[in-house]
């Protein structure tokens, strides 16, 4: 098999899709963006979950049409021997390889790491799960939730006086596809370029949900080693700037962040409170985030004076920064993501035109595209078995009777 021809600067990289959910989804789907042919792998009688994930228009989930999109969906029962060969003969000349089943389960089928490099050396197999391959939890199920409670992460969101809060969005699943995807790349890297030329070989990327939050703290661990020092909530307050928080304006809340003293003076200027500067209490920015609620109480009292257009207008008149706090109505109207075609359209089979969000980030010479939303379950059989893998009819339709297929 070769991988079709694709839009973008990954075009020509094969990736086997066998991971469900959102972690390898969302991987996945940043990868077929950018000219991946990514082949999506479900089991023929139970689909990836998130096919029946609200919100729905005409019975079809729009979470699958959001991240199912630009991928070639087939349906293989990998517990068989006939599914698990079927899977051989699909990463023969693949490059990636995702998947997120309980530690121990692709061995089980015979699909472990080294099967798999027998197959094909070059292969690299990203192995998601809770608490990746190694520990002693590394046999127990885990979801991004999970990780948001145990990375320090819940911890931290809120406010002094309210419970330890989880985010809106699947932050740890989507953190960990994104950290997926960076080391998809490293390791193509080492294995086609690398010092040398490339040693050509493929490798195990070993992804937990929980590691890639517990990174994103900054400086954190340094400072509990060494001082002892445990972040507590601080709601929108931040621990090294002030000010910055969203204010209340006549008909909303904008945010604003000045973490230079020279933008805090252009604040100032901006509210009419140039006497503010020289206030010990806000002279310099070490004294500004001690009375941060002080400096919010000033700047919160100009702002409910004032819309939220000429609150930010003003601001930028000073040379500050300041924005808006949008819905998801307001981005759809919103000049700036239109200029950078941040909305863009497709034809859906199921829903006709639908709006979807580009492909980020943008390049100038090799852009992602968005080519169609989540396909049909099992869309692409007859293209990929018969088609590429070299199936005939007669054994694919046997293997389909059998619910290999």
């Amino acid at each position: 098999m070769t991988a079709r021809e694709r839009q973008g600067p990954l075009d020509g990289l094969r990736v086997v899709d066998c991971s469900g959910m959102i972690a390898g989804g969302f991987a996945t789907t940043q990868l077929a963006d950018f000219g991946a042919d990514v082949i999506k792998v479900e089991h023929p009688e139970g689909t990836d979950p998130l096919r029946e994930w609200p919100p729905y228009d005409e019975g079809v989930s729009l979470w699958w049409k959001s991240i199912g999109r630009n991928k070639r969906c087939v349906t293989l029962d990998l517990s068989t021997a006939e599914g698990s060969a079927l899977l051989l003969d699909l990463i023969a000349d693949a490059d990636v390889l995702f998947e997120n089943f309980r530690p121990g389960t692709m061995e089980k089928w015979g699909l472990g790491p080294e099967r798999l490099h027998e197959e094909n050396p070059g292969l690299i197999v990203v192995r998601q799960s809770g608490y990746g391959q190694t520990g002693p939890r590394a046999e127990k199920p885990g979801f991004g939730t999970v990780a948001e409670g145990i990375t320090n992460w819940a911890h931290v969101n809120g406010f002094p006086d309210s419970k330890p809060l989880l985010p809106p969005i699947s932050l740890g699943d989507l953190t960990a596809a994104s950290f997926a995807v960076q080391g998809v790349m490293f390791a193509v890297f080492e294995r086609d370029v690398g010092r040398a030329g490339g040693s050509g070989e493929g490798q195990v990327i070993d992804m937990s949900l929980y590691e890639p939050l517990f990174r994103l703290f900054l400086s954190e661990v340094e400072a509990y080693d060494r001082l002892g020092e445990v972040r507590e909530r601080i709601g929108n307050h931040h621990e090294n700037a002030a000010p910055r928080n969203v204010y209340e304006t006549t008909d909303g809340y904008m945010t604003l962040s000045a973490s230079a003293q020279s933008i805090f003076e252009n604040v100032a200027d901006a509210i009419g409170r140039p006497d503010i500067v020289d206030d010990p209490r806000f002279v310099d920015n070490e004294s500004r985030v001690e009375h941060a609620d002080e400096l919010d109480e000033i700047i919160e009292g100009w702002t409910r004076e004032r819309s939220t257009e000429a609150a930010i207008e003003a601001m930028e008149a000073a040379d500050a920064i300041a924005g808006p706090v949008y819905d998801m109505a307001d981005i759809f109207e919103d000049e700036q993501y239109a200029a950078r075609n941040d909305i863009v359209e497709v034809e859906d089979p199921d829903l006709g035109s639908l709006k979807t969000a580009a492909p980020v980030p943008r390049f100038t010479r090799t852009p992602g595209a968005v080519e169609h939303a989540g396909p049909g379950h099992g869309q692409h059989n007859d293209e990929v078995f018969l088609e590429e893998v070299g199936l005939t009819e007669a054994e694919y339709e046997r293997l389909r009777e059998a619910g290999v297929i």
